[in-house]
C-alpha cells in the first residue's frame, strides 16, 4: 500500500484527515501530516519531514500532498521527491484525499493520475435546484 503524507499550512491537512475519517468512518492506516507555520524555515524542518516519510512508506511508496504549488509546504515536499517512489501533488482538497486512499493499492502511476483528477472532479458549480 503507498503511504500518504500531507504538508500543509497549519491544522489543514490534520482536518482532511478528520474529514476522510469521517467519510470512511475510520483512520486509513499509513498517513502522516506535517503542519507548518509561517515561522517555519524550509530547511530547518526537511530534517522533521524526511522522517515522518518512513514512518508513512512501508516500501511501495509516498505519495506526499501539500496545498499551494509554489508556497513553503510545497517547497518542503519538493525536496522529497524520488521519482516512482515518492511523488508530489499540489492542491489537496478533500476529494483528492478521498480518491487517493480508494487507489492507494495501485501503483504510483495511477495514483498520481487519481489524485489530480479527484481534485478537478471534485470542483463542480453547484446550481439551484
Amino acid at each position: 500500500m503507498i503511504g500518504i503524507f500531507l504538508i500543509t499550512h497549519g491544522t489543514l491537512g490534520e482536518s482532511l484527515i478528520q474529514c476522510a475519517c469521517h467519510v470512511l468512518n475510520k483512520r486509513p492506516p499509513q498517513i502522516v501530516q506535517l503542519g507548518l507555520s509561517a515561522q517555519d524555515d524550509p530547511l530547518d524542518i526537511l530534517p522533521q519531514a524526511r522522517q515522518m516519510l518512513g514512518w508513512a512508506d512501508s516500501g511501495y511508496g509516498v505519495l506526499v500532498m501539500t496545498d499551494i504549488y509554489g508556497a513553503t509546504p510545497c517547497n518542503v515536499a519538493a525536496k522529497l521527491i524520488e521519482p516512482g517512489r515518492v511523488e508530489a501533488v499540489a492542491g489537496v482538497n478533500l476529494p483528492m484525499l478521498l480518491r487517493v486512499l480508494t487507489y492507494r493499492e495501485r501503483d504510483m502511476d495511477t495514483l498520481l493520475k487519481r489524485a489530480v483528477s479527484g481534485g478537478c472532479d471534485g470542483v463542480l458549480h453547484i446550481e439551484s435546484t
